[in-house]
């Protein structure tokens, strides 16, 4: 349980450092950066915490969205773009890459369409990651976090090859000790290492699945050894 107890250490660590970004002194943005102009949004019915449509269907998802920026401005995302902090996008566990969203923030209705471009978040609590441009639009900035409802411009496909993020370390060593015990019970397990501005980190993988549901199922089995996994499509 010593490495559950790093694992779960290390991914507040991250936590901490994404959610302190958005209290600490903001740089200015370049005044190119306006909020696109959106219709109203009246208040939504009451939804469920989170819901998937079926295979070619409009995708929507209620729950917490968080922003992030200087962190990862400048790297590389999982698309291959460069991430800019003052552009809007988004990052997104599960939905193919390029898929366009309409995000509504839920304390003030104010709306934007940004395309998924990353992965994330690693927090099971959140839902969406958003870039700090598009935190600025949706004016959630301050708080950090902020209680979202999105649904896809488009319908999206389903399927696709699924993979459980089982915990991210910011020491190797305690990455590979992981990795050691899962690699008893599991047959692929492996490490994905991921820089940022403020170092790297080192993500530990388990599987490759033809579909999220199978995935989830192991995601369960991980829970029960005292991680906290997710799931995510692995492009």
């Amino acid at each position: 349980m010593k490495s559950a107890a790093v694992c779960i250490c290390a991914l507040c660590t991250v936590f901490v450092i994404t959610s302190c970004a958005g209290k600490a002194p903001l740089p200015a943005a370049p005044a190119a950066l306006e909020p696109p102009a959106t219709a109203a949004v009246a208040p939504p019915a009451p939804t469920a915490a989170a819901s998937a449509q079926p295979h070619g269907q409009i995708y929507r998802e209620t729950g917490t969205a968080s922003w992030y920026g200087a962190d990862l401005h400048g790297k590389q995302t999982v698309s291959g773009e460069i991430f800019d902090m003052y552009g809007v996008s988004a990052a997104h566990r599960t939905l193919p890459l390029g898929t366009v969203i309409r995000v509504t923030n839920l304390d003030n209705y104010k709306t934007i369409d940004v395309r998924i471009s990353d992965r994330g978040p690693a927090l099971r609590s959140r839902i969406l990651e958003l870039s700090y441009g598009a935190a600025r639009v949706l004016d959630f900035v301050r708080e950090g976090t902020v209680r979202v409802k999105f649904e896809t411009v488009a319908p999206v496909q389903s399927d696709g090859v699924f993979t459980v993020q089982a915990a991210v370390f910011v020491e190797e060593e305690h990455a590979k000790t992981l990795k050691g015990r899962l690699q008893a019970k599991y047959e692929t397990v492996y490490i994905v290492p991921a820089a940022t501005n403020l170092g790297m980190f080192y993500r530990v993988r388990v599987g490759m699945y033809p579909s999220e549901e199978k995935a989830e199922r192991i995601a369960a089995k991980l829970a029960l050894d005292g991680l906290e996994p997710v799931v995510m499509r692995k492009d």
